[in-house]
């Protein structure tokens, strides 16, 4: 029996022992430094965890703009910011990486027709059924 789609949808839950007060600090040309500062369910500052950063650019891409995102190992803006354009830098070959092993994958994700390649090129018709078609997962 299928179910409603009430019943299928995951209702969204915030955790109040996992927020964070989330400011941002940008030089308004390569990017922006996240500061994401622990806080408890009442808005205080939970001195438990720790403050983390996170830097954003991103790059143009034929398709339009592409963010990219990392983490800055930091113990203040300071060093967040001085950390800022090696680890964008390596962000960015991380991504263009990525992309091309995807590209790389979907170029040889053509599958031959089931039945082998018969009833093409001099084959007399012989091993049959293949159609010719190209079958895309």
């Amino acid at each position: 029996m299928a179910s409603s789609p009430d019943e299928r949808m995951i209702e969204p839950k915030m955790d109040p022992d996992s927020l964070f007060l989330e400011e941002v600090f940008t030089d308004r040309r390569v990017g922006t430094i996240r500061r994401l500062t622990p806080v408890k369910g009442d808005g205080g500052i939970d001195t438990a965890r720790s403050v983390s950063y996170v830097g954003e650019t991103q790059v143009m891409t034929s398709m339009g703009a592409l963010p990219i995102t990392f983490e800055l190992e930091a113990k203040d803006l300071a060093e967040a910011a001085a950390k800022f354009g090696p680890e964008a830098k390596e962000a960015i070959e991380r991504t263009v990486r990525d992309l091309q092993e995807m590209r790389r994958q979907a170029a040889s994700s053509i599958v031959v027709p089931q039945g082998g390649m018969g009833g093409m090129g001099g084959m007399g018709g012989v091993g049959g059924g293949g159609g010719g078609k190209i079958q895309i997962p």
